[in-house]
């Protein structure tokens, strides 16, 4: 339990048997992504259950994020699969071609996106297949926007489309995500990742959908706001305070505010992230020579160990592990550079506490037992709680010594099994702070986590049982009865 940074691993058809899914989970993975951008309601239902399943032998909690698609904005289909664009060459994106059954072809292409005629204007720059494509637009004349190629090479079918600098109107879920959203209630997903928010509406609508959805299954999700449009960027905060975390999503992010400004952002999207309590996820390409290869590249290596350094909750895996190669050695790669990356780290706990007004009694108890763990030779910070919200709070800050969430909840366990340097362990409340201070004790020291003479910090709220009441924290000497 030394690594405090989690692991989200995307399955896919490389990694959806149940083998390769428990070696995977034996090998670091905290949270198992559905990808909802390929495959139908069914393949997801069957990989939540097989996730359950796999965790179940591993005896862990591991949770499950279901990843909306989104309003992707594809063109359509070529006669032979693909065309060869080259610089200066001109080409027309047709809104109404393909209604006929036409193809593309050398001149043309279809789009399933029918506004974005109207999201345009001449001289705009429009971004294909992740920006390896690049088009000028010349004019628009009635559905069909004609433009030069600036950047040309193989663009092939039903490659995705953005503009340089955002501004597509394009709704953040579509009539595919509402009837994904209960999908993804009906095996009770832990988090709901939304693609493209512009606002904290989006979220909002989102989380009401899926509330909505949850509510014959008494069950909440949590949401992760995918930052990926321009338009996300100044309203990050209300973004942010509309959802419990974010996913620093780099891929269309990139190709709508340029490869250079995304460190600096996602640096930032962290910081805020922490700030806010709320979670930060880094995805995108971290490990994606892996899809091939058994080994990284140098410099994904400093990718992951640079997002771990930055703070963030989670590292993410996308193809490495759906599709490529080696999603078990990937895994195990990546838990082995956030290990390392997290010795290097430096506790700056005692000015994260300058200026900090308290508006809550239950995070006041939790930067009370993070100061003292910090000044006292503590071996563990152990929260009961119900719905790990000071597990929470608590994991927002860096310290060296490692949080434990003991819940009723199996619920909460998979939860918190995102927050960074947070373990879970289900421990059943029982009447009185004396008997579950006990049982707390055997618990912790049945599973290694300590040894008698060690000290704990507990957390708890009296009344037991009650979400968003720790009201009370101890100093415990293990086994000093």
């Amino acid at each position: 339990m030394s690594r405090g940074t989690k692991i989200v691993a995307t399955i896919g058809p490389s990694s959806s048997d149940i083998d390769t899914l428990t070696r995977m989970i034996r090998a670091g993975v905290n949270v198992v992504r559905l990808n909802f951008s390929h495959g139908k309601a069914q393949d997801h239902i069957d990989r939540a259950n097989l996730v359950r399943e796999a965790a179940a032998i591993c005896g862990l909690e591991v949770a499950i994020m279901a990843d909306m698609q989104g309003p992707k904005i594809r063109i359509g289909k070529f006669e032979n699969g693909k065309i060869q664009l080259e610089n200066g060459d001109k080409f027309i994106l047709d809104a109404q071609w393909g209604e006929k059954g036409e193809i593309g072809n050398q001149d043309r292409v279809g789009l399933d996106y029918k506004a974005l005629p109207r999201d345009v204007k001449p001289t705009d720059v429009l971004l294909l297949n992740d920006g390896l494509i690049v088009l000028i637009v010349d004019k628009i004349v009635g559905s069909e926007i004609y433009t030069t190629v600036k950047i040309g090479g193989e663009l092939s079918n039903n490659k995705g489309i953005n503009r340089q600098g955002g501004g597509l109107t394009a709704p953040a879920l579509t009539a595919k995500d509402m009837e994904d959203i209960k999908t993804a209630m009906s095996f009770q997903a832990d988090y709901l990742a939304i693609s493209f928010p512009k606002n904290a509406t989006d979220m909002e609508m989102a989380r009401q959908l899926a509330n909505i959805a949850g509510e014959q299954y008494g069950h909440k999700p949590m949401m992760i706001a995918k930052i990926e449009r321009a338009e996300a960027i100044p309203v990050l905060q209300e973004i942010l305070d509309a959802s419990d975390g974010v996913m620093v999503a780099r891929g269309d992010l990139a190709v709508e505010v340029g490869n250079a400004a995304v460190p600096a952002l996602q640096k930032r999207m962290i910081k805020m992230a922490r700030a806010s309590n709320k979670l930060a996820i880094t995805a995108t390409q971290m490990m994606e020579s892996m899809i091939f290869n058994a080994v990284p590249t140098r410099a994904e290596v400093s990718d992951v160990a640079n997002a771990v350094l930055d703070g963030t909750d989670a590292v993410m895996t996308s193809a490495e592990t759906a599709s490529g190669k080696y999603p078990v050695e990937t895994v195990e790669m990546m838990a082995a550079i956030c290990e390392e990356a997290e010795k290097s780290e430096i506790c700056k706990l005692d000015a994260d506490f300058l200026n900090v007004a308290f508006t809550r009694i239950d995070q006041s108890i939790a930067y009370a037992a993070l100061f003292t763990a910090h000044h006292l030779p503590v071996k563990a910070i152990v929260a009961l709680t119900e719905s790990a919200s000071t597990a929470l709070w608590m994991s927002r800050h860096d310290i060296d010594t490692p949080i434990f969430a003991l819940t009723p909840s199996v619920v909460t366990q998979r939860k918190a099994a995102l927050f960074r340097n947070v373990h879970t362990f289900k421990l059943s409340q029982s009447e009185g702070s004396a008997k579950v201070l006990k049982a707390v004790e055997n618990l912790m020291v049945s599973n290694g986590v300590v040894k008698n003479g060690d000290m704990i910090v507990v957390t708890w709220g009296e009344p037991m049982g009650q979400i968003g009441g720790t009201n009370a924290m101890k100093i415990v000497k293990v086994g000093d009865h």
